[in-house]
This record gives structure tokens, sequence and C-alpha cells, in this order.
């Protein structure tokens, strides 16, 4: 089994918390994208990047400075969001980093596919830039289907749990074959027999499940109808084989 998520916009450099263990997969790719970044003029990038000054000007000059072999910071620990706030993977045990470590893989725009541990530099690109390279229009074409490859490698069940957000689990889903199983976690509201989903509250369940599924060593997403955290329970009269819902 393997669980994907997405990564968080905010980055943190931590080299001496926890050591670095290789490098990711894409590495290759991500030099190539480097190439097209360093391209472009501040400007330009804070137009792709959509946000204010300071931080186009943070992350410009660190796409200028990066060096994709140096000074890094393990996956896991480089991403600031909620989502890896409620993971808290830095009091995970030997047991718990393990288990994310063979089954936990983040999806990147930059990097494409991450383990917890591989070594990162700090950077800003979303899956959804609309950064053309090598005759791709965006970044999913880009990627293609490589991503899924990269995910399902070693994964003898070919089974995937999705706690990613639609932006990133559209890199993957569409190339799933039906040698794959695919299944979608939802965590929403009840607002008068209606289910609305809430952006906070799904991205903090997201990462409390992760680190329930590491906690309890999971082989089977069977095994995730057992999670209550957040006042969230499993509908099982909601869900079904490829979708399971999670109420509060």
């Amino acid at each position: 089994m393997r669980i994907i998520i997405s990564p968080a916009k905010k980055m943190r450099v931590d080299t001496d918390t926890l050591a670095y263990d290789g490098l990711p997969v894409f590495l290759g790719r991500a030099g190539r994208l480097l190439e097209e970044l360093r391209g472009l003029t501040l400007s330009e990038a804070q137009a792709l990047w959509a946000c204010s000054d300071r931080l186009a000007r943070q992350n410009f000059e660190r796409f200028q400075a990066m060096d994709l072999k140096q000074h890094l910071t393990p996956a896991i620990l480089s991403y600031e969001g909620l989502q890896y706030q409620h993971m808290a993977p830095v009091v995970f045990t030997e047991e718990a980093l393990a288990y994310v470590q063979e089954h936990l893989r983040i999806l990147s725009g930059f990097y494409g596919v991450l383990r917890p541990l591989d070594g990162v530099a700090a950077y800003r690109l979303e899956m959804q830039a609309r950064l053309g390279v090598d005759g791709a229009a965006d970044l999913y074409a880009f990627w293609g289907n490589a991503l899924l490859a990269a995910v399902q490698e070693g994964n003898a069940d070919r089974v995937i749990v999705n706690l990613a957000s639609k932006e990133y689990a559209r890199a993957v889903e569409p190339y799933v074959g039906q040698q794959d199983s695919f299944v979608s976690v939802v965590f929403a509201e009840d607002a008068g027999g209606k289910l609305k989903q809430k952006g906070t509250y799904a991205k903090m369940a997201r990462g409390e499940m992760v680190r329930f599924l590491a906690e309890r060593r999971a082989s089977s997403p069977e095994e995730m109808k057992e999670f209550c955290a957040l006042g969230y329970r499993f509908a099982a009269e909601r869900s079904d084989a490829d979708t399971y819902v999670f109420v509060r």
C-alpha cells in the first residue's frame, strides 16, 4: 500500500534535526525545471507563483542560489503547512519513520514524487502552475504518467490511498489502471444532511490520518475505518470501495 499526500507552500530549512537519506528519484527532471525557472525574470516568476512581492523575491533568490545536492532537508520536515503540523513527524518513533519511508509518497510540482527522507531544497512551484517546459504546456503534461509509475514502484498490492488535494491527485489519478486500486479519502462536515468539505479541517485531518496509519503500521485501507481524530468518524453509509468518507 502507498499513501499519497500534497506538499505545502511554506517550507523551511532544517539540516540538523534529522539526516536526509537519498535524493529524489526525478532529480534530473527537477534540474530541468530549475533551468527553466532561472530563466524567468522576477516579474515573470511572480506571475507564475501568484504571490506577494516579498515571497516572490524570496523564492526568486532561492532558485537562483539553489543547489539540488547540498544543504538539503528531509522532505517530511521541509513542509510547514497544517497537514504536516498535525502529522508531527518530528515526534515519530523509528518504527513510524520507517513506515512512512516505505509507504508514504509526497507529490510535488518541482520534484515529482518524494519519499519522506529524500533531501530537498526549499522551493515554490505548485502543480497547477502554468510553466511550459520542453513542449509540455504545464506541469501535468511535463510529468505525465511518470508520477504514478514512481508511486507504484515496489508496491506489491498496487493499492494507493489518496490523501492528496484535487490539484495533486489529478497528477496521478488519470493514469490509474485496472491493476491499481485507488482509494480516495474525504473529510467533510454534515451541514443539514449535506456534506461540505472545509479546507482547513481537511488538511489537519490528512496529517492526523498519516500519523494514525504510521503508528498502527497499517497494511490496508480497511484499517482507516478506525480513525476518529478531530471529531471525524467513518461514515459507512456514505462510502464505497473507492471513496472513504469521514464526517464530523
